[in-house]
């Protein structure tokens, strides 16, 4: 390959260990802060990562030209490392030697894309020129440099909306059949998909076929198939669980949910699927389809506004690059797919959030492009798929309130099944708040103010039916007659200034005023504060009842409308054609949707100043970030989610099974491990037990693995554990994954040791701080093996980064659970079940632990260490690490010495066995 001509043109590169600027066909030089900004200000300069150079600068107003941009101009949909390592791996250049070097690799790397346009080859020419000519007009710094280099087509090009292939409806999916699985149909399968010569691992084996047990036909209505199965690291549990689902497919003819709760573990699901299913069937639809929620894929109308206008300045620029991947995307994925994560960073405001159907306005087949749409055809693809990958959120949602009974799932497998509880949690809340409330009134009225943008209320949405249906028309008007009780534009600072408007503005006042009242958490402004919804001041109560009476006028025409819109259908007028009938039906199914959360939130109110209801936890709350409210709200969590998950998710399946490497509770010898698993799978809630096993990790910790507890880095010696971190990261040349409880603290380390390890040559990055995206950030500390990541709880669960770049874990302290009202409330039902409520939070932390150290060892080459800097860590913990893992109590010194040399499980007699720690430590406060 020939070298690229560098482009002439000045280059800025900024780390924690200086900044380089080399002037346009110029040298190099070392430079001041200043004078990189003064360069940067008087001409525009070659950036990799504009945001990230400025944070680095201390300058938010820097901007040049982006070369990350440029590359997502060239190659959209193309997966690249914004680093410049990543960089030139994604090019095929030579990697920059260090940081001085970067501004000239910089002007290669620019030169190697503007040449990629006029290469006869280039895979994604379709559309650059048009797309060019836009962003010219946009004033985009690249346009003028890429002008002289991509030529005009010959035939005019058509619009993307023009362009983008459209779905087609298909038949009802028949019933799947009733199938067996015998074991080594199963097996032979698995050896099919783990391939020829292959080492057969019995555990993985084992693991396959009791999978399939599942799969078998249910006995009786309700009663499903319900297996937990823990499967520890290194077995192969995707494989293992996708062999008998590959075969179920295939004789059944139905379809199998594979549910995961980090987007990380569905690309490499989406990766192992290829070995059991092609890409296409011979008919051209996709056997194994990814699904997510509306709000991460691309909407093509709020696409098409904001190129019409609906952006402007850097968000417009934004919307054209967007539209040039949508172009070459696989699945229109923006969150987690194949939009590059780095791409919406680049742009300050929400562009990409903006992009996507966010608020649930989709107005289906009244949509122009409802022909073309990513999110329809996902929806479609899946229900003639044999494999759908989503995550346990949607699988949630879906049997609850899925628009199509027939395509809710019936088999399902939930990975990182630990993680269900969590989920269910989440999904079956109810919460009154001040952002809900507004939102519901825009999706009932429309915006306030003449916006730009498509927002509409249902008389624009639905205008034919009000003309049509008389009793329609006056269900509409009125529900946006009743809506104005919503809050409105400015309700907060209302609220602050004790001027409340309507009902629902005067409860939330009332909410607000009684929860500062009664806070006794002596939190700094910045942190959200709560209060149990016990024992209320009158004025709640009264703003309750009132703000109850509004919320079922503003439900009442809802319902009546949606009786309309049923009758319409069932006695169709003339004009209702195919696509008005989906259209209509999508209205009816958002209608539906909007009135039992109108009724969640009139339950929640009735029990205001009335007796607490043993099955749920209420509460009130402010929230507040950085000393800045953004909300005010009443929650409602069941006591125990599993429950509704019992009901709405278990019941109607007909096999379910939850899966981990860590879904039991390791508590040593004493007690039933499976215990609290059982609990907080549902299972416990249906007639039948269900099955259980488990498979041991086939890795030898004992002699690849060391957990060293630091003895002598004092709580709240904020100096002392930044000095901790950065000569932990040092003795292990990078790659140390640090894990924080508290933000702040983590910020505050990273201010203090990022420059010291910068010039050792050592990365650091972290959540927070680094204006990146968390994804982008694991694969910038997967690529490169002297960088390391400081994050909190995203990066405890869900991390996979096998090999060299992942060497080290470090937990600033013992991860003890929030004592917030809804943790206080389990924790006490829990000591009702067994005495004593600290085995509820020790179940927590031996599972946010046992979680943490999996990040370390993912292959059987791996080796490590987990260090924890805390000696308040009690003994009984200790069973949270895998068995025969040595544990030590060591110094700072001790375990220095220990990380950089690489020692492990030496000297079995210094490996602390229940000694060194009191069981009575009072768990670290949340600063």
């Amino acid at each position: 390959m020939t070298s690229p001509v560098p482009l002439p043109l000045p280059a800025l590169h900024a780390s924690h260990g200086g900044n380089w600027l080399r002037p346009a066909n110029g040298v190099t030089e070392a430079v001041s802060k200043g004078d990189a900004i003064m360069a940067a200000a008087d001409t525009p300069v070659l950036l990799l990562n504009a945001p990230l150079v400025a944070n680095r600068l201390g300058y938010p107003d820097l901007s040049g030209l982006d070369v990350l941009e440029l590359f997502a101009f060239v190659h959209p949909a193309r997966f690249c490392v914004p680093t410049p390592r990543g960089l030139a791996q994604a090019l095929g250049l030579e990697e920059p030697e260090s940081d001085q070097h970067v501004p000239g690799f910089l002007l290669q790397a620019a030169g190697a894309l503007v040449a990629a346009c006029e290469d006869p080859e280039w895979f994604e020419r379709a559309g650059a020129w048009s797309s060019l000519h836009s962003l010219e007009r946009l004033r985009w710094p690249w346009a003028q440099v890429l002008k002289p280099h991509i030529k005009r087509p010959e035939k005019a090009e058509k619009w993307l909306f023009a362009a983008l292939p459209e779905w087609e409806e298909t038949g009802e999916r028949a019933p799947p059949r009733q199938v067996e699985l015998p074991d080594a149909d199963v097996l032979g399968e698995l050896d099919a998909l783990t391939g020829e010569g292959s080492e057969k691992r019995e555990g993985q084996r084992q693991y396959s076929t009791e999978v399939s047990r599942i799969f078998a036909p249910r006995d009786r209505r309700e009663l499903p198939h319900v297996a937990l199965a823990q499967a520890g690291t290194g077995i192969g549990k995707t494989l293992g669980y996708l062999a008998p689902s590959s075969l179920w497919a295939k004789q059944s003819g139905g379809t199998v949910w594979v549910s995961t709760f980090t987007k990380n573990l569905q690309r490499q699901l989406r990766s192992e699927s290829r070995r059991a299913w092609p890409l296409k069937r011979p008919d051209g639809t996709p056997p194994v389809v990814v699904r997510k929620g509306r709000e991460n894929y691309l909407c093509l109308l709020n696409l098409e506004d904001a190129l019409q206008g609906g952006f402007a300045g850097r968000p417009a620029i934004l919307a054209q690059l967007v539209a040039r991947w949508a172009s070459f995307t696989r699945d229109g994925d923006m969150i987690g797919g194949d939009l590059p994560g780095w791409l919406g960073t680049l742009f300050r405001k929400r562009g990409i959030a903006a992009l996507t159907d966010q608020r649930g306005e989709c107005v289906y087949a009244g949509c122009p492009h409802y022909r073309k749409c990513f999110i329809e055809r996902a929806g479609r693809d899946s229900a003639q798929a044999d494999l759908v990958i989503a995550n346990h959120a949607l699988v949630m949602v879906n049997a609850a309130r899925g628009r199509d009974h027939a395509q809710r799932p019936t088999r399902i497998i939930f990975d990182e099944g630990h993680h269900v509880f969590e989920a269910a949690d989440s999904t079956f809340a109810a919460t009154l708040s001040g952002q809900e409330a507004i939102e519901l009134r825009r999706w009932i009225i429309g915006p306030e103010r003449k916006n730009r943008g498509r927002r509409r209320g249902l008389s624009a949405r639905l205008a034919d039916v009000a003309s049509y249906d008389d009793e329609g028309g006056e269900a509409i008007e009125a529900a946006c007659e009743a809506a104005q009780a919503f809050p409105g534009e400015g309700w907060l600072q209302r609220l602050i200034e004790n001027e409340p408007s309507g009902p629902i503005e005067t409860l939330l006042g009332a909410v607000r005023t009684a929860t500062y009242a009664r806070d006794e958490s002596g939190q700094e402004a910045g942190y959200g504060i709560e209060t149990e919804a016990s024992g209320l001041p009158g004025e709640v109560i009264e703003a309750a009842s009132a703000a109850g009476e509004a919320l079922a006028a503003i439900r009442t025409p809802l319902i009546r409308l949606g009786g309309r819109l049923e009758a319409i259908l069932a006695d169709p007028p003339d004009w209702l054609d195919g696509a008005g009938r989906a259209r209509i039906e999508g209205a009816r199914f958002s209608l539906q949707w909007r009135v039992d959360l109108l009724a969640a939130w009139e339950s929640l109110l009735d029990r205001l100043g009335g007796p607490a209801d043993p099955e749920f936890v209420d509460w009130l709350a402010v929230d507040r970030s950085d000393a800045r409210e953004f909300d005010v709200a009443i929650h409602r969590r069941w006591l125990d989610p599993m429950k509704p998950f019992a009901r709405v998710v278990l019941e109607p399946s007909h096999g379910v099974m939850l899966t981990s490497a860590t879904l039991t509770d390791r508590i040593g010898t004493e007690g039933d491990p499976w215990e609290s698993a059982i609990r907080r799978s549902g299972a416990n809630h249906i007639e039948s037990a269900p099955m259980l096993s488990a498979a041991d990790s086939p890795f030898d910790y004992a002699s690849r693995a060391e957990v060293l507890i630091v003895t002598d880095v004092r709580k709240g010696d904020l100096p002392g554990l930044a000095g901790a971190y950065a000569r932990l990261i040092e003795a292990s040349d990078g790659g140390v994954l640090g894990l924080f409880t508290a933000i702040r603290r983590m910020r505050a380390v990273h201010g203090r040791i990022a420059d010291r390890l910068a010039r050792e040559g050592l990365p650091l990055y972290a959540q927070h701080v680094d204006p990146i995206d968390t994804g982008t950030l694991v694969d910038i500390f997967r690529d490169d093996p002297r960088a390391s990541l400081l994050g909190t709880d995203a990066l405890r669960d869900g991390v996979d980064v096998p090999g060299r770049s992942l060497r080290c874990v470090v937990m600033e302290a013992v991860p003890w659970p929030r004592p917030d009202i809804l943790h206080k409330a389990r924790r006490a039902a829990a000591a009702q079940d067994d005495g004593t409520g600290s085995q509820y939070d020790d179940r927590i932390i031996r599972a946010r632990l046992a979680q943490a150290f999996g990040r370390l060892i993912r292959n059987k080459d791996d080796a490590g260490h987990f260090v924890v800097l805390s000696s308040a860590f009690p003994s009984r913990l200790l069973s949270a690490f895998p068995e025969g893992t040595a544990v030590r109590r060591v110094t700072l010194d001790e375990a220095l010495v220990r990380v950089r040399d690489g020692q492990i499980g030496e000297d079995p007699s210094e490996v602390a066995q229940n000694t060194g720690a009191l069981d009575d430590n009072i768990p670290d406060s949340f600063a």
